[in-house]
């Protein structure tokens, strides 16, 4: 380098370029630029450039071309870029650059990511840089608003540091992986589910076209209720024994999932299937690309069961997605093919997220993705590369200590409120053949997980600014776990998310339109989803979603089964239950006869001090309103407790109606299922409406018996129903004394006797 210039301060300010000017206000001098080089040949130097070395932007070379100078851009050649994110010329940008910086440093600093530098870089490669990688979220939009946890910054932290690590675009198959054999197999039921052909013709038919329904009997599951809107229904029956060959598994779950599953395995099963009698059928169907509803997953019981083959399709299907994308990606570049020109290349959706699972709790988010670990790494020594493990376990994980040791409920509640029960989440992950990215952006991500609340949040309403559900435009697998445990959060949530699925984005978020799938263009990607929905009951607004939602081509498997007996059954108290019934001319006018019924013919009975101690317990929310402000309008001499009233109230409104001061107590359902406290006193009992969940009806009753004092002759059950409520009436009494109170048109009066 030469000597400085003496040119003066103040025509070097006037010169200078906004980019100088920062440079001499960071460092306190003018940049080596500006120095007199003589005339004389330099030596050449030989400079080794970083493999992670980023490229100069076009602006850049467009400077370079007015200001006539190479020197400056051949030293910034040289320079290593620290930043995990391109460099952008332009000012309005270097704010945005500084905080990706900041985030960076920051997740160093809390040692949260877990994959080393040295695999960082070496994924870097020139072979990367050969076609544009997904965007990270450039607007941000999953994580523009906090999750409501105290543990969370008030920005949505999402891992912006392995784009190119884990970019679809930019690696290719390798060799060793076993990548694409399975693929090759024209059986493979994932290829001739995403290489199926629609017609026009059919698509409109749907809409016109009645359903076909066919029922099977299988030996596990039971009634199975086969039903599609296009023409061809295809039914079939598990075979007896299943080879993993046969299922066309990807590497390397063939080997991994028999150690994952071996806690379900016993004995003589565990050597001659790795599938357990349940998880078999249910992957059956699941590995036919059918949309399921399994009403019968219990927490207690199947629910882990079940988490682990579902979780085996997902990893598979994505496996096998991803394996297609990074083949063909091999194929082009040995091939020199130019962007589309071959329709055989058509691999992938409108946005790269290919599977959404919506489960309640982030405890229940934290098993899924151990699971996906465990299915990913099995016995091997080399364990998989999980970025930011220690940040999703802080995040996820829960402290037993928090728990008080003394508290006492029953055995399904302990299960279904185990670890962090926070229900606003959302976490995308991203894989990419032997490593997985945790928090990755959205429109970089592979599999979402989420809560309705979380996604509810993202997806925003009409009139909203920050909004943004293009994510959600090429979900190819859609899991709903746990339905049931939104009717006691927010159905509505269910309902918004369902209302966004697979709609056409609203950008085009960076995709290679010459890879995208024609069905994806056509905007048919909803009848090419596959949808699994899982719950602990039937319920009219479940069904209602997959009858409406549910339009996969392959077809629908819904289970039917009937239970043979109630949940009167496990009533421990003698008690008559008198079931009254109310008519209604349709399902909309249900809930003004209900309450009509209920203020005209139940309530006058109740006025009598001598049926004091009367609890009305209230399912909806709304009806619950509704009579409160009925009772404070009539003056009636009441208390209440919702799931909104506070700690107090609620132990001052137990005593007072303990000790009589109250005649009537209002109770919602939704208070029972996240307290599920005893209440002490009852002596009448009124169900304003058939419970949602069976044994609540049992647990309610059984409450009676908490405070004897002799007065168990006085005691009585009230229940109010009417023909719409067929299902829950079928749980409470059995599939056959109901058929009997439905059959009769009158108000019937049955009085039963529950067994001890």
């Amino acid at each position: 380098m030469g000597k400085r210039g003496s040119r003066s301060q103040s025509q070097l300010l006037n010169t200078l370029t906004k980019k100088q000017k920062k440079h001499l206000r960071d460092f306190g001098e003018e940049h080596p630029f500006y120095d007199k080089v003589s005339r004389k040949e330099a030596k050449p130097q030989i400079c080794q450039l970083s493999e992670s070395s980023d490229t100069s932007s076009s602006e850049s070379e467009a400077e370079s071309e007015a200001e006539q100078v190479s020197g400056y851009h051949k030293l910034l050649a040289t320079l290593k870029n620290v930043s995990e994110e391109d460099e952008e010329d332009e000012e309005e940008e270097e704010e945005e650059e500084d905080s990706v910086v900041d985030e960076a440093e920051m997740e160093d600093e809390d040692g949260d990511s877990d994959v080393s530098v040295e695999e960082e870089t070496a994924a870097e490669s020139p072979d990367m840089q050969e076609s544009m990688a997904l965007p990270a979220d450039p607007e941000g939009k999953d994580g523009d608003r906090p999750r409501g946890t105290s543990q969370e910054s008030p920005e949505e932290f999402t891992d912006a540091k392995h784009e190119s690590l884990f970019s679809l675009e930019t690696n290719f198959l390798e060799e060793d992986s076993g990548g694409n054999c399975s693929l090759k197999a024209s059986q493979d039921p994932f290829l001739q589910h995403v290489s199926k052909e629609l017609k026009e013709k059919e698509i409109q038919a749907v809409a016109t076209n009645p359903k076909t329904t066919h029922q099977l009997k299988w030996p596990v599951l039971g009634q199975l209720v086969f039903s599609s809107k296009f023409q061809k229904l295809e039914t079939f029956k598990p075979p007896k024994d299943i080879d993993l060959k046969s299922l066309h598994l990807q590497k390397p779950l063939e080997s991994t999932w028999t150690k994952t599953n071996s806690q379900f395995l016993s004995g003589p099963q565990k050597s001659s299937s790795p599938f357990t009698p349940l998880q078999k059928e249910l992957f059956l169907i699941m590995n036919s690309y059918r949309d399921l509803f399994y009403p019968e997953r219990t927490a207690l019981k199947n629910g882990e069961e079940i988490r682990h083959v579902y979780c085996l399709h997902v990893i598979n299907h994505v496996l096998k997605a991803n394996a297609q994308v990074l083949g063909n990606n091999s194929r082009r570049r040995s091939q020199k093919l130019g962007v589309g020109d071959d329709d055989d290349f058509r691999d992938q959706g409108l946005t790269r997220p290919k599977v959404l699972i919506v489960v309640p709790f982030r405890e229940a988010a934290l098993r899924v993705v151990q699971l996906f670990i465990s299915l990913l790494e099995g016995d091997s020594k080399k364990k998989i590369i999980v970025s930011n493990k220690k940040r999703f376990k802080g995040e996820y994980g829960s402290d037993p200590e928090e728990r008080p040791p003394n508290l006492k409920r029953p055995e399904d509640y302990e299960a279904v409120f185990v670890g962090n029960i926070d229900d606003h989440f959302r976490i995308g992950v991203a894989i990419l053949q032997r490593s997985i990215r945790l928090y990755a952006p959205f429109y970089s991500s592979d599999i979402l997980i989420a809560s309705p609340l979380g996604l509810r949040t993202i997806i925003g309403g009409e009139g909203e600014k920050k909004r943004d559900f293009d994510f959600l435009s090429s979900i190819e697998l859609l899991i709903i776990d746990q339905a049931d445990i939104y009717l006691m959060q927010n159905w509505e949530h269910v309902l918004h998310l369902m209302n966004h699925m697979n709609l056409l984005p609203l950008d085009s978020h960076g995709v290679d339109f010459s890879r995208v799938r024609m069905w994806s263009l056509n905007n048919w990607s909803k009848y090419y989803r596959q949808t699994l929905l899982f719950g602990a009951l039937q319920d009219a607004q479940i069904n209602s979603v997959f009858n409406k939602y549910c339009v996969n081509v392959q077809g629908q498997v819904a289970l039917r089964n009937v239970p043979m007996t109630g949940s009167i059954s496990h009533v421990l108290v003698q008690l008559p239950h008198v079931f009254q019934r109310m008519e209604a001319e349709n399902l909309a006018s249900v809930i003004d006869a209900r309450f009509n019924f209920f203020v005209n013919k139940i309530l006058p009975q109740y006025h009598d001090a001598v049926m004091s101690h009367t609890l009305v317990y209230i399912p909806s929310y709304f009806d619950f309103v509704r009579l409160r402000n009925y009772f404070k309008k009539e003056e009636l001499n009441f208390t209440h407790i919702c799931e909104y009233t506070q700690k107090s109230a609620v132990s001052r409104a137990r005593h007072f109606f303990l000790q009589g001061e109250k005649q009537f107590l209002l109770l919602t359902e939704r208070f029972h299922f996240y307290k599920r406290y005893t209440i002490k006193g009852i002596r009448n009992l009124i169900f304003y409406e058939l419970p949602t969940y069976p044994h609540f009806y049992s647990e309610v009753c059984n409450m009676l018996r908490a405070t004897t004092r002799g007065e168990e002759a006085a005691w009585t059950c009230t229940v109010l129903y009417s023909k719409y409520d067929a299902q829950r009436l079928a749980a409470v009494v059995g599939v056959e004394r109901a058929a009997q109170m439905l059959q009769s048109k009158k108000n019937v009066h049955l009085f039963i006797t529950g067994e001890r």
